[in-house]
């Protein structure tokens, strides 16, 4: 699902919960390439990558009593990038990957930094917006190539009656 907050306004900081559901839906390739000049960088794990199961739920119409839909795979990890004092890094990711998780949890340790959150914003989230938008635009083109107009009865007739007046 897109949402709305995918779409952060100009000169506006992107908050923490903004930037850890866009780094969630971030792709690997997309990560691996915005971070390389990273690989270097220590790291102290505070939980290694783990995967598990989280149950997901739906409403019938968005409005009703929740039921349980099925389980999703999530891989979620902890770290610090630097010493004791730096900020703690977490990622959720959906799937088994755990080097995205990794990545994932990094960058939001570093966006924390003040002094380098306007860099990583620019090479990292900029790209998962673009990327996103580009998969949104995708998707409503396939939507929008299956829409069917249907007519109604009472408009065929309608029209009908008006072309017989004229």
């Amino acid at each position: 699902m897109f949402h709305a907050f995918d779409n952060t306004g100009p000169n506006r900081p992107t908050p923490r919960p903004e930037w850890m559901a866009l780094l969630s839906r971030a792709p690997l390739p997309l990560l691996e390439q915005a971070l390389a000049n990273r690989a270097d960088t220590p790291l102290q794990w505070l939980r290694k990558p783990e995967t598990g199961l989280y149950m997901v739920q739906g409403r019938a119409g968005g409005t009703g009593e929740r039921f349980n839909l099925g389980e999703m795979t999530v891989t979620r990890c902890a770290l610090r990038v630097g010493g004791e004092d730096s900020a703690v890094g977490v990622a959720y990711v959906m799937g088994r990957n755990h080097r995205q998780a990794q990545l994932a949890a990094m960058a939001d340790a570093l966006l924390q930094d003040p002094a380098q959150h306007g860099r990583i914003d620019d090479t990292v989230l900029q790209p998962v917006r673009q990327h996103l938008a580009r998969q949104q635009a995708q998707r409503a083109a396939r939507a929008q190539s299956t829409q069917v107009n249907f007519f109604t009865v009472a408009r065929e007739s309608g029209a009908a009656d008006e072309g017989d007046e004229a």
